[in-house]
Parts: structure tokens; C-alpha cells; sequence
């Protein structure tokens, strides 16, 4: 992918490819304040990698026409700005034998936000277009306010979820008492209709007993 890009580069800008490289910039970056951000730079060379290998980056603050030197790459030394706005706050975490000059901006300030630009050489292989790399902080307050609204949707989604699953225990708990009910019901019924009903009574038996019952008043009359 980098190939194609590197002769489409060639091509649209009419560079010899015996002297061409082509630089790559990460694209816009947010981070909040506070906090470091890695600002990445890169390139494609026709070349292997030179032992003259140098990376340049300067910085436009916002509404500034002008850009300012901040760091400086070359001869296997990393040569920082300390007189800028970024002093004691810029490392190189970059990897020249890998062409690799990104830059490591900490503890992001209020006045950070700007253009950052990376060039980058690798001679015989020196002409090239230098890329931007923006950035826009981000206040803490905001980054606050937006894990706050996160976190309060995440809520929701697991309240719901909660609901939705106790909802679906209930209706079938239901459903499975209701069930047993009528299973039960059915084999109370199904158990008296087996035992079907009483026999009737002996006629003989019935008549010696209101015989006997006729003699018992009887006698309590004749007292």
C-alpha cells in the first residue's frame, strides 16, 4: 500500500524516484488536558535507510501565520526545544532504523492547540513534502462531562437489559404455576371419577333399623 502511494506521489508530483520521499502524518488528534499524546511522523524511501536519516519538526499555534522550530533529529541525536512553549515536555519515541521520528508531547496545555508538521530526510533520497499533523485539545471538563454521558447510557443499556430478562422470569414462572394448577385440578377430578359413588344401602338393614327405632319409642312411651 505504501508503494502505491509512493509512485502515485511521484507521478502526480513529477519527482525523479532516484531523490524521492514521501512523509506520512497521523491524521487530526483530540486528547484532553493533562495528558501526553504521541504525534507520529514516518516516510517511504527509494533509499534503504541512511545513516544521515534527519526528522524536523516545527509547530503554528492556532490563528498564527508563523511556525516555530521545536525538534530536530540528525547524525543519531535528538536535539529538543528547550526554550519553547514544549521544553521539559517533548521526548523522541521514535525508531529512525525504522523510520519512525515520532515525537511524545506530555502534560497537553491550554495554549497546545496548533498544526504540527514533520519533515523528513533520507539522502540521497531529499525531496519530499512535509505533512501536518493537527491538534485539539480537548478541556478536561469536557472529556468529565462526555465519560459522565457514557456511563449513564451503558446504565440504561444494563437497567434494561435487567428488566427485560426479570420480566421474562416472571411470565414464566407464572405460566409454570398455572400449569400445575390445572395439572393438579385435573388429577383430583380424574381420582374421584375412578372411585365413582357410594354403594346404596342394604333395604334389609335400613328396615331392621326403623324397626328398632319404632320399639325404642314404644317403650319410652309406656313409661
Amino acid at each position: 500500500m505504501l508503494t502505491v502511494l509512493a509512485l502515485a506521489s511521484v507521478v502526480l508530483l513529477g519527482i525523479d524516484p532516484s531523490q524521492a520521499i514521501v512523509i506520512y502524518t497521523g491524521w487530526e488528534r483530540h486528547a484532553l488536558l493533562g495528558s501526553d499524546v504521541r504525534l507520529s511522523c514516518s516516510f517511504f524511501s527509494w533509499r534503504w535507510t541512511s545513516d544521515d536519516v534527519t526528522f524536523s519538526w516545527t509547530y503554528r499555534p492556532d490563528g498564527s501565520k508563523d511556525s516555530i522550530s521545536i525538534f530536530h533529529y540528525t547524525g543519531g541525536m535528538a536535539y529538543v526545544d528547550n526554550k519553547g512553549p514544549f521544553r521539559d515536555r517533548l521526548e523522541f519515541v521514535g525508531n529512525p532504523g525504522r523510520r519512525d521520528g515520532s515525537i511524545l508531547l506530555k502534560n497537553l496545555d491550554f495554549s497546545d492547540n496548533g498544526t504540527f508538521t514533520c519533515d523528513a530526510k533520507n539522502p540521497p533520497d531529499i525531496v519530499g513534502r512535509p505533512q501536518s499533523s493537527p491538534l485539539r485539545r480537548v478541556p478536561i471538563q469536557a472529556g468529565v462531562i462526555t465519560g459522565a454521558i457514557i456511563g449513564v447510557v451503558l446504565g440504561l443499556l444494563v437497567l434494561i437489559v435487567v428488566i427485560y430478562y426479570l420480566m421474562r422470569f416472571l411470565v414464566a414462572r407464572r405460566v409454570f404455576s398455572l400449569s400445575v394448577s390445572k395439572h393438579g385440578k385435573k388429577k383430583k377430578e380424574g381420582s374421584q371419577q375412578r372411585q365413582g359413588p357410594a354403594p346404596p344401602a342394604d333395604p334389609s338393614k335400613v328396615k331392621a333399623a326403623a324397626s328398632e327405632k319404632k320399639k325404642q319409642e314404644s317403650r319410652k312411651d309406656k313409661k
